[in-house]
């Protein structure tokens, strides 16, 4: 298992956890300055001001970058409006609240966005990670 990585500015601290990743590049295309996933560190996070940077990490589809405020006294997941997402020949996002139920019965409460396993290829389902992209997977 990946280790988890912290990136603070003071302000939010970015939570990256590596094994949870898929490798959508959603991060990178949205704030090319911070999140450069072929140069190390890849997470460069003085060059995003705080907002962008939590705007951001709301957007990651898997549920790897996630963030806290800093001296918070309590960093409660915000509530969001369920919502499904078919990503072009990737995965099924299901942002909100949803409880997996796994087929030997045990559960599992997400919270934020989970991404759903749609090419089969998966060593992680249902959950994506990221073999789509090397199968090259159309749907």
């Amino acid at each position: 298992m990946s280790k988890t990585r912290e990136y603070t500015n003071g302000a939010v601290t970015v939570v990256w956890k590596p094994e949870l990743c898929i490798h959508s590049g959603i991060c990178a295309k949205g704030l090319p300055d911070v999140f450069r996933p072929r140069v190390r560190p890849w997470v460069r996070i003085e060059k995003g001001t705080t907002e962008d940077l939590i705007n951001q990490v709301k957007r990651c589809p898997s549920g790897a970058l996630s963030y806290y405020l800093n001296g918070a006294k309590e960093n409660k997941p915000e509530a969001s409006e369920t919502k499904v997402e078919v990503l072009e020949n990737g995965p099924l996002l299901v942002y909100g609240a949803l409880k997996v139920i796994d087929k030997d019965g045990s559960e599992e409460v997400k919270n934020k966005t989970t991404a759903f396993c749609r090419c089969g290829a998966s060593k992680n389902k249902p959950y994506c990670d990221g073999t789509h992209s090397k199968n090259k997977f159309i749907g």
